[in-house]
């Protein structure tokens, strides 16, 4: 590692618009995957149905089963003004953490208006997040179940300009999601299809999940140049009895353990200690706020599955301190040579550590 590694502007790359994917390939497994293979350093341009060939026999599978909720509400001010409601939580119907976007100023006591339901702003936190109570939700049985009904699905503001549609439900979604809470996609596991985790499972490739629920921090811009002053945004994750017990076999039978994408890889990074020191509790949760960056020694992982990153993304940084940031940004570059999609609705690389 060098003095460049732990600058910001160090990560940043260029990358021509029409290669930022606006939607998903036509099959799930039908994306491109970039495949590292660290030990030889060979590089390969293949399918992602590829992975089955790419995971040795004896591997675990560590994937994401948070699923994304339809939190954004486009309501209108008691003026009739246009306002747009991004919710933080699907829980209760007073004090609901949210976003707000409005023309104006926002104020406790300001009111908004959606079919029936009037949401009144309750507080409003210095961090720019506001609480709201919420009247009107007799008619449904949950303020969750009227967020499935007529919310929308968060997709990123680089894509279609944020504006999602019927399709995303079901394709911002990884097929094997479980437990509600998160407001944008482990993304790495879209590629996935029912399919084709019954071929790796039937390759002796163990399946286990962990639930992290991606919050808003994962949208935060690094603003600091010296990374070492940046402050991780904190989320919270929990692991089940089944998949605690095949991830502590795994690091017992020495198993290659791969994590598909970065919220898989810093839940296990930050439980790693605990679960072969056997103090790790299932089915509790647990807050992590660990920045993955080249100068730390990610000890939890034999490989990982990803989609490429934003420039300058504590993401991007995350990926380098697994095989540096030069060779990171090389593979970028290749990538972007061979018209590679980028992003959250893009392609794959499969990096192999060991």
């Amino acid at each position: 590692m060098n003095n460049e590694d732990l600058l910001k502007s160090s990560y940043n790359f260029d990358l021509p618009s029409n290669l930022i994917a606006e939607r998903p390939s036509r099959e799930r497994d039908g994306s491109r995957l970039l495949y590292f293979e660290c030990k030889e350093d060979v590089t390969q341009d293949l399918q992602f149905k590829n992975i089955v060939n790419l995971l040795p026999e004896n591997s675990t599978l560590v994937l994401n089963n948070s699923k994304v909720f339809p939190c954004r509400i486009k309501a209108k001010k008691r003026t009739g003004a246009k306002a747009e409601i991004f919710f933080l939580s699907v829980d209760g119907d007073k004090d609901i953490p949210c976003m707000i976007k409005t023309s104006s100023k926002k104020h406790v006591g300001d009111q908004f208006v959606f079919e029936d339901l009037v949401f009144t702003i309750t507080d409003k936190k210095p961090t720019g997040i506001f609480e709201v109570s919420v009247i009107g939700l007799k008619a449904y049985e949950t303020f969750e179940s009227f967020l499935y009904e007529f919310g929308l699905i968060p997709i990123p503001p680089y894509i279609r300009k944020g504006e999602s549609d019927s399709s995303d439900k079901e394709r911002y979604q990884t097929v094997y999601a479980k437990s509600t809470g998160s407001v944008a996609a482990p993304t790495a596991g879209l590629h996935f299809t029912n399919e084709l985790l019954k071929e790796l499972e039937e390759k002796n490739i163990k399946l286990a999940y962990i639930t992290l629920h991606v919050g808003l921090g994962t949208f935060s811009p690094i603003k600091t140049e010296n990374l070492e002053e940046h402050q991780m945004h904190s989320e919270e994750f929990f692991i089940d009895s089944e998949g605690l017990k095949i991830i502590k076999e795994s690091y017992r039978d020495k198993r290659p353990v791969i994590t598909v994408g970065t919220t898989s890889l810093r839940a296990l990074e930050s439980a790693y200690e605990s679960i072969i020191n056997d103090s790790f509790e299932a089915n509790t949760f647990y807050s992590t706020n660990i920045f993955i960056h080249p100068g730390i020694d990610v000890k939890s992982i034999s490989g990982i599955i990803t989609n490429f990153h934003l420039p300058e993304s504590s993401l991007l940084m995350l990926v380098s301190a697994l095989i540096g940031r030069k060779k990171i940004l090389e593979l970028y570059t290749h990538a972007v040579s061979k018209n590679y999609r980028f992003f959250s609705y893009g392609d794959a690389m499969f990096l192999k550590l060991k």
